[in-house]
């Protein structure tokens, strides 16, 4: 039902910025005493926020003094009084700074838990992306309606169901879109499908892919005008500040991070005529900042591709496989695609069949870890839709090294 999307952090310019929520819609109903203010999106921002709808609602009577109406089987939530959209978004604002950041790395990827010590009952905002536990104003009035209205928590292991969602269950904020990988990045993925489930989906889509995207098409079109090419530039520029600046890191946010200092290098660093020489210089520069052994470094160095990434690969590859040193770093190298294709150059996208194959072949990508990403969907490096398109896509390719594993086989 609602127009449009806003960054859950509205002072976040960047529109690759992957924490999205639908924008608050507001419809004034009834006149004078009975005059209200419907919010009829307000289950779908709550969701986004992963926080009971509830909340957002008694927030804004406590914000504005007034009565408020909760009906959640109807999803209809109910302000009293006429109230001005943009008042309320603003509004809106302070619950999620107050309720929903993290007070450490102000990421949105939180869940509010309840902690009794003796009689004392504390809300804290539990952080899935840095690990930190942090407090929230318990001066508030809200508090004490999450209190006496405690959030519902997911069974671990299964997706919540309908109402659940609803009610904000599961992990942080980010639309319930941002599903990170398997290991210590497997924390934020709270909330998403099973992989038997993604599995199957995935593998049901690809079956709907259009013949263009078959490995062995030679015919990959792009729309090659000069205003596609500026617009795919200025995606690539917004991406790579998203990288160099996303938090994924202790200090990755700090603009004089090295990994922050590295991305900053290579948009900048001339383009020498001998690939080898920029290679040497890239590794160096790494080194100079002492991140040439860390996996982000990887994230960054994909932005040195552009939409002839392709061509680009043969360059790079000596470089990527000194750099690319564990499953770790692939995993890294596959989030930095995943931009590049989804995110920056979405013309790319049917062929990241190429693109993983090229980079298998130059033994810088390993099968088992490109199976593993393939089928576990994720929202550490772009939304979920996204993500699940770049995987969609790669289908082909999967299919590519399930029957050279038969042909193995049947020759043993």
């Amino acid at each position: 039902m609602a127009s449009g999307f806003v960054n859950i952090r509205r002072d976040v310019d960047d529109k690759f910025y992957r924490y999205r929520m639908p924008i608050l819609l507001t419809k004034i109903e009834g006149k004078g005493n009975g005059i209200k203010t419907v919010l009829p999106n307000m289950s779908d921002v709550a969701r986004a926020l992963s926080r009971p709808p509830s909340y957002t609602t008694k927030f804004f009577g406590c914000e504005l003094g007034a009565q408020t109406s909760v009906d959640e089987k109807n999803e209809r939530y109910i302000v009293n009084g006429a109230h001005d959209a943009n008042r309320l978004r603003e509004l809106l604002d302070g619950f999620i700074d107050k309720f929903v950041l993290c007070k450490s790395c102000k990421n949105p990827e939180t869940e509010l838990i309840i902690l009794k010590v003796g009689r004392q009952e504390d809300i804290i905002r539990d952080c899935k992306a840095c690990g930190e536990r942090t407090g929230v104003d318990m001066r508030h009035k809200l508090t004490t309606f999450i209190l006496k209205n405690p959030p519902i928590k997911a069974r671990k292991g299964k997706k919540a169901q309908n109402g659940d969602a609803a009610a904000g269950v599961g992990g942080g904020g980010g639309g319930g879109d941002l599903t990170p990988e398997n290991g210590a990045e497997d924390a934020a993925d709270d909330g998403a499908d099973s992989d038997d489930e993604l599995t199957r989906k995935i593998k049901a889509e690809a079956a709907e892919l259009n013949t263009d995207t078959a490995l062995a098409k030679e015919d990959w079109s792009a729309d090659t005008s000069p205003e596609a090419v500026k617009a795919r530039i200025k995606a690539l520029e917004g991406t790579m500040a998203a990288t160099v600046l996303g938090g994924d890191d202790e200090g990755s946010d700090d603009e004089d991070s090295p990994y922050a200092q590295f991305g900053n290098w290579i948009m900048e660093a001339p383009e020498p005529d001998d690939p080898k020489a920029l290679n040497i210089a890239i590794y160096k520069k790494a080194e100079e900042l002492g991140i040439e052994k860390k996996h982000k470094t990887v994230l960054i160095l994909v932005t040195i591709f552009s939409e002839d990434v392709l061509e680009e690969i043969p360059n790079f590859a000596p470089l990527f496989k000194k750099m690319v040193t564990s499953e770790k770093h692939q995993k890294a190298l596959l989030g930095g695609i995943e931009r590049l294709v989804g995110l920056a150059y979405p013309d790319l996208l049917p062929q990241i069949p190429k693109i993983l194959m090229a980079l298998y072949q130059d033994d810088i990508l390993d099968e088992d870890v490109v199976k593993h990403w393939a089928t576990h969907v994720s929202k550490k490096y772009t939304d979920k839709d996204t993500s699940k398109k770049v995987r969609k896509a790669s289908e082909p390719f999967l299919k590519w090294l399930d029957e050279a594993d038969d042909e193995d086989s049947d020759e043993d």
